[in-house]
């Protein structure tokens, strides 16, 4: 087996944090790995996985201990063994970031938008709501005026009732628009969107695992260790990405926009280390029944499809 020589740079990148992000990384290690293989795992074993990272087992138990109190992970004892897996809470939430993070290419835009009345709100209220619906591509166009092209109404109705304020906001689907992207769109886009600062982060993204990519593409039979931590850590700074990211349609981006090459890579180098990092959780990991669950049919449908 060969060994990955970027890996040590992006796990040494890793360990450098400060402080140390230890709850975000095994957020990202639920949600990749562990959730496609029936959600539960041993603590043992998870210790273990993730040593490599410079997450030392006291440091596993107190991350554990927070995720648990803060409602994302249950556990199970049987005999002496602990086994973790998610809430059903911590399961919808999972769900909802890790579709964008796995979702195949833009869909083409019929011009529509979703317009949300806010003037009945306070500011706290105003500021909270457009923060629990920034991941849906909302902004604020006006003062009180906030706007997505991105529009799915039932996910947005699910915010609002969420947050208690059906009675207080107004919300308006546009009809589609032949002129999808026309001068005053892009100038409203550019106003409302800091398109400019995320290109600049999904540049660094490109600049990081572009090196991984070379190595790839020259190398055959990568230790599968080394595919899981790649894989890892490649799932985890794009996840950081997607989940500040707008995914404005396609019509509304610049046409150089860093985002398309970033999701491009990603998509790449994940389809090539997937297979030796399925080995490596299939031998490292443990559940109360034995080994590992083979993974669900849905994993295989990530960006677009991974055959």
């Amino acid at each position: 087996m060969t060994k990955l020589n970027t890996l040590e740079s992006l796990t040494e990148r890793f360990r450098h944090q400060k402080p140390l992000r230890a709850s975000s990384l095994v957020i990202t290690v639920y949600g990749d790995s562990i959730e496609p293989h029936g959600g539960t795992v041993w603590l043992g074993s998870l210790i273990k996985l993730l040593e490599p990272m410079g997450i030392n087992e006291r440091l596993m138990r107190t991350t554990i201990f927070r995720l648990t109190q803060e409602g994302w992970l249950m556990s199970d004892r049987v005999g002496r063994r602990s086994y973790y897996s998610l809430t059903g809470p911590g399961r919808r939430r999972f769900e909802q970031a890790f579709r964008r993070v796995y979702r195949s290419n833009n869909q083409p835009w019929d011009g529509s938008w979703c317009l949300l009345m806010t003037n009945q709100l306070t500011p706290e209220q105003r500021k909270q709501l457009l923060d629990d619906l920034s991941w849906q591509g909302f902004a604020a166009l006006t003062g009180q005026l906030y706007g997505s092209p991105n529009c799915n109404t039932g996910h947005v109705h699910s915010a609002i009732s969420s947050a208690g304020l059906e009675n207080d906001v107004v919300l308006f689907e546009t009809r589609p628009q032949e002129e999808l992207a026309g001068r005053p769109v892009r100038l409203l886009v550019k106003e409302s969107w800091d398109l400019e600062s995320l290109g600049r982060q999904y540049e660094e993204f490109l600049t990081l695992f572009r090196p991984v990519w070379q190595e790839l593409s020259e190398k055959e039979d990568i230790r599968p260790q080394d595919c899981f931590l790649a894989r890892t850590l490649l799932i985890h700074e794009y996840r950081k990405l997607v989940l500040r990211d707008p995914l404005l349609p396609d019509e509304l981006l610049p046409g150089d926009w860093e985002g398309r090459a970033a999701r491009q890579l990603c998509r790449n180098i994940y389809r090539r280390l997937t297979p030796g990092a399925e080995l490596w959780l299939a031998e490292s990991l443990e559940t109360a029944e034995g080994p590992l669950p083979v993974v669900s049919s849905a994993f295989w449908q990530r960006f677009g499809g991974l055959k």
